[in-house]
């Protein structure tokens, strides 16, 4: 049974209803989590181990000369086996039947320790029962919270409660003669004698231990499914959105609703293939896609590098903001050094197979700077965050204005000046006076940047 239809089976109920749907990816990455933690238990436990070893040789020994000493043999073959776990781990994950028997096996050489200690001081068997080494089995419970399933908790602390009852059997009928059993706690504090309170409150104490900490990994089982659910759902979103729009998406303190927005100062970038609507009429469908795929690949990281939100994408064309999503003080600038990087960087794709048709000088772009309402739009289930406003539509119309004035990348005169004044540094200019743009209404002063 592989690790992810193990976690399906344990996100049923006892009706046997899927409680969490999860695709299977989901389940996977949670899978993968689990098996992290299991990496991590063993290196623990092996570190326990240690710390037993070191204990054992610094401690007085007076089974020396014995015939058997258990301990010795004990350490060395727990720490094979958890060396063996960590590689098994490491390499395909343990299946669950091998956690279960690793917990059994963490239970058992804990009760051989705790056991072998009235051989080793030479005490009757009632002298283990008061082996502070007992508190070990709770961080061998706790060690199994780390997979976050109750389960395995479980088991462990079943495991410890059964066989310290059995530890407990053992020294009550060792001496058939005399079972050592008292009622008198200072005659037991001070003797080897046995109380059986005492016994069924550690016990109890495990037990309790063990459905507290079940109890809390079942409620915090459906919080971290929730949250590998959304981190993934982030991490998708962030393919579909821009990471700032996706960030601010998923970190809401409320559902985003249509119709909210608020009113920036920003600028909008449009970047277009002047010429390609009729040159990808000559190409095959992939590769056209594919030559659509390398040319935003290439783009996306100028436009983001410079603090810039991709908005959409439009075919050939891409629409980006600087200062919508998050407030910016070099919104002007920052759009205008994208322009500048984006035609240094196209200048390079007749080294690349799948850019070569591009022409360097057919990659245009146009920004415009002003007030915009930057928002959620559209229905109950289906949102898009976007820019709205004058800036938007002149940064539109000088993208096309491109191919009148023959230039590459435009904007006006007030983006311009407003960029300089945030500490844009381009290159020489050519100022466009008075020029008419289509559908616009009203003659601009426009400013043609050479890149």
């Amino acid at each position: 049974m592989s690790n992810s239809t193990a976690l399906a089976d344990v996100l049923r109920d006892a009706a046997g209803h899927q409680t969490l749907s999860l695709p299977a990816r989901t389940l996977k990455t949670i899978a993968r989590n689990e098996n992290s933690s299991e990496v991590l238990i063993k290196l623990i436990q092996l570190f326990v181990v240690a710390i037993w070893a070191a204990l054992y040789l610094i401690a007085p020994k007076t089974d020396i000369g014995t015939e058997f000493s258990p301990v010795p043999y004990a350490l060395a073959a727990y720490c094979l086996l958890n060396v063996v776990g960590l590689v098994w781990a490491l390499k395909k994950g343990l299946p669950n039947w091998a956690v279960y028997c690793s917990i059994v096996i963490d239970i058992a050489m804990l009760m051989v320790l705790i056991w072998s200690f009235h051989i080793q001081y030479r005490q009757p068997a009632s002298f283990y029962l008061k082996a502070p080494t007992l508190l070990y089995i709770f961080i061998f419970i706790a060690l199994r919270a780390l997979r976050f399933e109750a389960r395995f908790v479980i088991a462990a602390g079943l495991s410890a409660a059964v066989g310290w009852i059995a530890m407990t059997l053992y020294v009550v009928y060792a001496d058939p003669v005399d079972a050592m059993i008292t009622r008198d706690y200072v005659h037991y504090m001070t003797t080897n004698s046995v109380l059986i309170g005492a016994e069924v409150d550690k016990i109890l104490s495990i037990l309790f231990v063990t459905f507290i900490i079940a109890l809390a990994l079942k409620r915090a089982r459906v919080l971290l499914v929730t949250s590998v659910s959304e981190q993934m759902a982030a991490r998708d979103l962030s393919r579909f959105f821009d990471e700032s729009v996706a960030r601010q998406i998923t970190g809401a303190d409320r559902r985003v609703e249509s119709g909210e927005g608020v009113r920036r100062d920003a600028t909008i970038l449009f970047v277009d293939i002047r010429g390609f609507t009729s040159m990808a009429a000559q190409l095959d469908a992939t590769r056209v896609v594919s030559m659509l795929s390398e040319y935003e690949k290439r783009i996306v990281p100028i436009i983001q590098r410079h603090g810039g939100t991709i908005d959409k994408f439009l075919g050939d064309g891409i629409m980006a903001t600087f200062g919508a999503v998050v407030p910016s003080d070099t919104h002007a600038a920052d759009a205008l050094r994208t322009i500048d990087d984006i035609a240094e960087d196209a200048r390079h794709w007749l080294d690349i197979p799948v850019l070569r048709r591009i022409k360097p000088e057919n990659v245009n772009a146009a920004a415009a700077a002003g007030p915009i309402v930057f928002g959620a739009l559209g229905g109950e289930n289906r949102l898009e965050y976007t820019a709205i406003g004058a800036a938007v539509n002149l940064a539109a119309k000088l993208e096309k204005h491109n191919k009148t004035v023959q230039s590459k990348a435009l904007t006006d005169r007030a983006t311009f000046e407003l960029a300089q004044a945030q500490g844009y540094q381009g290159k020489p200019v050519d100022i466009v006076r008075s020029s008419s743009i289509e559908a616009f209404g009203e003659p601009l002063e426009l400013v043609r940047l050479k890149v």
